[in-house]
């Protein structure tokens, strides 16, 4: 089990997959057919927002793909996109208070030294949720929130502590222009937007990266209400175009696949011991790599061995794995940790409602759609960017940050030119692409 589990984090990549050497290109001339870019106003979760490696940094807010989209719209006389920043000298902060994450050496439980994601500090910088940034820096472009539903985004009081713990989110807090009555849809509006992109994941991704153990799928009733009202809201407000991203299957994210469902590697004794402890309730090892025990009430004797096209999550405690027989010999693997087949696809059942929601809504709206869903699926195999080779592998893939979830520079740079070629496609402009490969990706020690 040590020699597997040591193999789910690599020590080394190279950085081919970083910048890649090219010849300088002239750059394409810009137009700006149907888009009206004078205000943009972004709306989504925790990839707008520039969220990455497990929180809210100043970095991942200057690299989020609508910051960088607003680079672009530059170019065809976009105006200023204001962001709700971080100081550039925080840490930044992820939910709960957690620090960010990056990648550095130590020591496990058995003793083994490897180079994995560890947290920066302690904690992360939480003076940042202290005080409003709105009345100093406000009104803000960039209004996406990590944790934000399409439900949220119309929520007054969002953002208000008066609500207790965990019932309001304190990004929102942050840079709401008032945390008692706002809602995130409430000050986009407000901005007056001529051109909007939207992209909602969490109601998806709060479910799954829960394990379904908790937290709930958006009913369809709400979700189509709720994305209906933010369109028709800044329409109304005076934007006369805009983008809206389906959801990708956030099943095949690094967070639910970087772990083998079979890492339990046994050998002569142990092996023999886990036969011992459980071919009375129907289980059965053998000598090298087998499935984990995972919870499960449905199952006779509440466990069972994990099936190859189930996921265990990134948050999973390792050391607890290796040195405290989690998911071998004294504790099946709670749920929270798992997605089972019927979990995957009810999220995926789940994904493609929603989606054919998000294109009907496009379609009617004359919105551009971004197909968001192929492109992550598109990660999968592996895609070349100007010469440089990427996928979704965590760390070595070169897309996605330490988090396995949220993406790194180069990641968002390639989700903005998704979006470009959609509003170019839609609106009869010619907005040139980021050129990705002048963003980094992991970085290492």
């Amino acid at each position: 089990m040590k020699n597997t589990l040591h193999k789910i984090f690599l020590a080394s990549v190279s950085a081919s997959l970083l910048v890649a050497c090219k010849p300088t290109l002239t750059p394409p001339t810009a137009s700006k057919g149907n888009v009206d870019a004078t205000r943009y106003v972004a709306i989504g979760g925790s990839m707008t927002a520039g969220y990455a490696d497990g929180g809210l940094t100043y970095k991942g807010q200057q690299n989020s793909y609508d910051n960088l989209i607003a680079g672009q719209f530059k170019l065809i006389g976009g105006g200023s996109f204001n962001q709700p920043l971080i100081p550039a000298s925080s840490i930044g902060c992820g939910a709960g208070g957690a620090s960010p994450l990056q990648l550095g050496y130590a020591t496990d439980c058995m003793g083994a030294t490897s180079l994995i994601p560890v947290p920066i500090a302690k904690s992360g910088d939480i003076t940042i949720f202290g005080n409003s940034v709105y009345a100093s820096e406000g009104p803000f472009n960039n209004m996406g929130v990590a944790g934000a539903k399409s439900i949220y985004v119309v929520t007054p009081g969002y953002g208000n502590p008066a609500n207790g713990a965990g019932n309001y989110n304190p990004f929102f807090t942050r840079m709401a222009a008032n945390a008692a009555t706002s809602s995130i849809l409430s000050d986009a509006v407000a901005m007056k937007p001529t051109f909007f992109t939207l992209f909602l994941t969490d109601d998806i991704m709060a479910y799954a990266m829960a394990g379904a153990a908790s937290d709930s799928i958006t009913s369809t009733a709400n979700f189509t209400a709720s994305l209906n009202y933010i369109i028709s809201s800044l329409k109304a407000a005076g934007a006369t175009g805009g983008a809206i991203a389906n959801i990708p299957d956030v099943t095949l994210f690094p967070f639910f696949t970087t772990i083998p469902y079979n890492g339990l590697a046994l050998n002569g004794s142990n092996d023999t011991l886990m036969n011992l402890l459980y071919n009375s309730r129907g289980l059965y090892f053998k000598i090298g790599n087998n499935p984990f025990v995972i919870a499960d009430p449905s199952a006779q004797y509440g466990l069972r061995l994990m099936k190859s096209d189930e996921h265990l999550l990134l948050d999973i405690p390792l050391d607890s794995v290796k040195c405290d027989g989690l998911g071998s010999y004294y504790k099946a693997i709670p749920s929270q940790y798992v997605l089972t087949e019927t979990e995957i696809s009810n999220i995926r059942a789940a994904i493609a409602n929603f989606n054919s929601i998000i294109q009907a809504a496009a379609s009617a709206n004359g919105l551009a759609y971004v197909d968001m869903n192929s492109f992550f699926g598109s990660l999968q195999t592996g895609i070349t960017y100007n010469g440089v080779a990427m996928n979704a592998q965590f760390v070595t893939g070169g897309t996605f940050s330490l988090d396995g979830i949220d993406l790194n520079p180069i990641g968002q740079a390639m989700l903005a030119n998704q979006f470009i070629k959609a509003i170019n496609a839609k609106y009869g402009s010619t907005i040139p692409q980021v050129d990705a490969t002048q963003y980094s990706g992991v970085v290492f020690p």
